[in-house]
């Protein structure tokens, strides 16, 4: 019979030997499987396979009951006895539903081992290629490799179970030493582990001190012989010079140090010292560092050499190093004297570091050997000079000749990025013009899939939310049939309509477009809507639900139109990105209303009146009486609306408590006569006006967690970011006091959109400054150049906020300080030393002259950036309390950047 039919027929009936061993896997009676596999052909082998994998198939489900417990070692062993090919038998033993409980390695060699010698080593090395969450046993491979006789593996799997075998075969007195001495495949294996990546992590903890540890132990074996001393050195290095995780380099590292290289052997390999100088790991550059340090000042290095590895350290951001460097070469120059025209161009090299203190080590050295150089050295050196600070570039004329080279330097220019030019929604040459929507069912499609995908601006939002209430308007079928492949996807989209999960998901919040498209495609129903719009969900009261209630009753309402009463266009979609809409634009759009005998949404009407532009008060008196020429009731509303002037902002109050400095709008109801939010308005958006205590604010809310939608909440009050930013702040802050990440995002939309940049402006562009993730503070540098590229940075204002946050511990100096740097590294001295000058004389207020009480960590850095963008812009003058820093005993950073400081705005200016 062909083993084709045999298994075949194996699969309704297994033959009475595979039925005994099918109840003895069962059962879990290795010592009878074992005894069964030893009596059968391959043939019978392979009948017994069907039913093994069915059994498999049956335990899966329940791994953890009793029954799966007993059998699974015993199926384990008798499913890889029965497997006749290598990729079977190695797949089977390294199924993810076996690694929980396997058979144990002695049974599975016993149930292998009377195969081919070929055949077992085809799955010692197909097992060793599997991953190491594989968990294949190393005994189990190591076993099939001596039984086999093949080449031995060193792949990752195998190193790693080695590594773990050693560690884990300890008796009684033996050492980590005396196991890999007693391992005859010690020395292949230990070369392998140094190209296996991850192996550092597994030696620093299996490993403790003393007689276990590795390191010692293999150094132990170099100097007995056991292992061959060179191809361990090389070994070190090329590991080293590869990287790779920190725990990799550092156990290669601790190696290296434990094998004692000799003078000569360090000598060998100057070209790796001087390669892991220059790009290694920090820990590992210092160590090349010190042997190329000690070989220089030996006499094993000439002067071009030491130079070509000062170009390469010079230029690391660690300034131990570089610091490291300067002391070496000042060492090698006292030394040989001669070395000097090799050796200052490359000193000069660190005139470019970003530390000043750097700066002006290197300088000293040029200045003390200078004068032994020739005119050409001199001259090379010089060319490096427009790379030091303006202060150590002064101090350098003299020494280097600059003035008479004529490379004085040219006059400070501060560098702002253009300020944002306003952009429309879509081109309305003529105020009749009705702003244009995507004009097919097909491009309506594409934009709310693009949006759904990836988020959109106000402008993109704003259009698609047009788009699809016009085109369900003109022909909702054809709408609804090109957005089906858009939405295909939602979860909503094809559920039972019969169950209420989704009326109750857009009940809550519309999630955006989504309700509307969900209600589209019927999958909302309509009494839902109806009570989202007439009855809204109300959330606890919380700053946030002014705009997001009044964000949220629009789209409740488009949804609930477009399925009973359809718009022919929105009135509140706006002219500008910003938000702002055009009193032309809406006068045509109502007249359009008028024409076609459509009712107008309160809500969409609503946001339209607040979008309006009012400041213009020639085109607003204009367009007022072509509203009241409609004769509709909307006409006559917008006509009312547009004669009154935009109101005054309200008053706010500053409200500090613990590390956190808040605003509070006062509200309408507090500030007479604003007239924002009057009673004619829906209550939701009347919401908008009503007081926020933010003592009594709770630090989370529901709409801390669906944070989506506050991007948009700038076009609800277009012009008055102020009323925004303060409900905002609370979020704001918590990028600095609880290392919140990803709100500061809304800050450079702050700072594009337009009206007054007041207190919760600056506010919360401080908190964004100290925040805790470096992309929050890249966001809220954007947003600072932004501010001051439009005029709108009020810089003495936000200096001071920056100060007080300092004080009151919200703000971290050296975050702060990281922030300033990168906005004045493109460009804008000016403009940060106008906002660190405000913030720092708060902070010396409180030092003591003595120095007993230590100052805020970094503060010294930012001390440097206020010293720098002082003598790249050349101001002179006098600030508040600097003597309290210069006059602090030591040599600090904070100590020397101050002095640096002082001397700068104590230079005159003819000097």
């Amino acid at each position: 019979m062909s083993g084709t039919t045999m298994t075949s027929e194996a699969a309704v009936s297994a033959p009475p030997l595979g039925d005994a061993l099918l109840k003895a896997v069962r059962a879990g009676r290795t010592a009878e499987v074992v005894g069964l596999l030893d009596g059968m052909t391959d043939a019978e082998r392979r009948a017994c396979l069907p039913a093994l994998k069915e059994l498999r198939k049956e335990l899966r489900p329940a791994r953890w009951d009793s029954a799966s417990r007993r059998a699974h070692p015993t199926l384990h062993a008798a499913g890889a006895a029965c497997h006749t090919g290598a990729a079977g038998t190695a797949d089977w033993l390294t199924g993810a539903d076996m690694r929980w409980a396997q058979a144990s390695p002695a049974v599975l060699l016993h149930v292998l081992g009377d195969r081919e010698r070929a055949w077992l080593g085809d799955v010692a090395h197909r097992l060793a290629e599997r991953p190491d969450s594989a968990q294949v046993p190393y005994e189990l491979m190591s076993g099939l490799v001596r039984l086999s006789g093949c080449p031995l593996p060193t792949t990752e799997t195998y190193v790693f179970g080695w590594v773990q075998w050693i560690c884990g075969t300890r008796r009684r007195g033996d050492t980590v030493a005396q196991r890999l001495r007693q391992d005859p495949h010690t020395a292949e294996l230990v070369t392998a582990s140094f190209g296996t990546t991850g192996i550092g992590g597994r030696l620093d903890w299996m490993f403790g001190s003393g007689a276990q540890d590795w390191v010692d132990a293999l150094a132990q074996l170099t100097r007995e012989g056991t292992l061959d001393r060179q191809a361990l050195l090389d070994s070190c290095a090329a590991a080293l010079l590869r990287g790779g995780p920190p725990a990799d380099c550092r156990v290669f590292l601790r190696l290296l140090k434990g094998l004692e290289p000799t003078r000569a052997e360090e000598l060998e390999h100057v070209a790796t010292w001087m390669a892991l100088a220059s790009d290694a790991v920090s820990t590992v550059a210092s160590h090349a560092q010190s042997v190329l340090g000690s070989l220089a000042l030996d006499g094993g290095l000439t002067a071009r050499q030491l130079a070509e590895m000062s170009d390469a350290v010079l230029f690391r951001a660690e300034r131990r190093l570089v610091r490291s460097q300067l002391v070496l070469l000042g060492k090698a120059l006292r030394r040989d004297r001669s070395s000097a025209a090799e050796l200052l161009p490359a000193v000069a090299r660190a005139f470019g570091h970003e530390d000043t203190d750097v700066q002006e080590r290197a300088l000293k050295l040029v200045e003390r050997h200078i004068g032994s150089v020739t005119a050409e050295v001199r001259a090379e050196v010089a060319a490096s000079a427009d790379l030091l600070s303006a202060g150590l570039r002064a101090r350098a004329e003299g020494p280097l000749g600059l003035e008479e080279a004529g490379t004085a330097p040219e006059p400070y220019r501060e560098m702002l990025p253009p300020a944002p030019e306003p952009q429309r929604l879509a081109t309305a040459p003529e105020p009749q013009r009705l702003a244009t929507a995507p004009e097919s069912a097909a491009e309506v499609a594409e934009e709310v899939a693009a949006l759904l995908a990836s988020g959109g601006d106000v402008a993109a939002f704003e259009r698609t939310l047009d788009g699809l209430v016009r085109h369900a308007y003109r022909d909702r079928a054809a709408l609804v049939e090109a957005l089906r492949p858009a939405v295909a996807r939602r979860w909503w989209f094809d559920i039972d309509s019969r169950y209420t999960a989704v009326d109750g998901y857009f009940g809550a919040a519309p999630h955006g477009l989504e309700v509307v498209l969900a209600a589209l495609f019927g999958q909302v129903r309509v009494e839902a809507l109806r009570k989202a719009v007439q009855h809204p969900p109300t959330t606890e009261s919380c700053a946030h639900s002014g705009p997001a209630r009044a964000f949220n009753a629009r789209l409740w309402e488009a949804a609930h139109r477009a399925v009973t009463e359809p718009q022919p266009l929105l009135l509140a979609t706006p002219t500008w990105a910003s938000g702002v809409l055009e009193p032309d634009e809406l006068v045509s759009r109502l007249d359009e209303y008028r024409r076609l005998g459509a009712r107008p949404g309160e809500a969409d009407l609503a946001q339209a009146l607040l979008r309006v532009r009012r400041d213009d008060r020639a085109a607003a008196d204009a367009a007022a009486a072509r509203a009241a020429a409609l004769g509709t009731p909307e006409g006559d509303r917008l006509a009312r609306w547009l004669a009154t002037a935009s109101p005054s902002l309200p008053s706010v109050r500053r409200h500090v408590s613990g590390n956190r400095v808040l605003l509070e709008p006062a509200g309408a109801d507090e500030s007479a006569g604003t007239g924002w939010f009057p009673d004619e308005l829906p209550p939701e958006f009347r919401l908008l006006g009503l007081p926020v205590d933010v003592s009594t604010q709770r630090r989370y809310c529901s709409h801390y967690w669906e944070q989506s939608d506050q991007q948009y909440w700038l076009a609800v009050l277009p012009g008055q970011r102020e009323l925004v930013a303060g409900r905002l702040l609370n979020d704001l802050s918590a990028l600095a006091t609880d290392d919140i990440r990803g709100d500061a995002a809304l800050l450079p939309r702050m700072a594009e959109a337009e009206g007054e940049a007041g207190g919760a402006v600056h506010l919360g562009l401080a908190y964004g400054l100290g925040a805790r993730h470096p992309e929050d503070r890249l966001g809220a540098v954007d947003a600072l150049l932004v501010l001051a590229a439009r005029g709108q940075l009020d810089a003495d204002r936000l200096g001071a906020d920056l100060g007080e946050l300092v004080r009151c511990g919200a703000v971290k100096p050296l975050r702060l300080a990281e922030s300033v740097r990168t906005a004045a590294a493109t460009g804008a001295y000016a403009t940060v030393w106008a906002v660190v000058r405000t913030a720092l004389p708060p902070l010396f207020e409180r030092l003591d002259a003595d120095g007993a009480t230590a100052p805020p960590h970094g503060l010294g850095e930012l001390v440097a950036v206020a010293a720098d963008c002082a003598e790249r812009t050349g101001v002179r003058g006098d600030l508040p309390h600097l003597s309290r820093a210069v006059d602090r005993r030591g040599t600090s950073r904070l100590v020397t950047q101050a002095r640096r400081l002082r001397t700068t705005l104590d230079r005159d200016e003819a000097a």
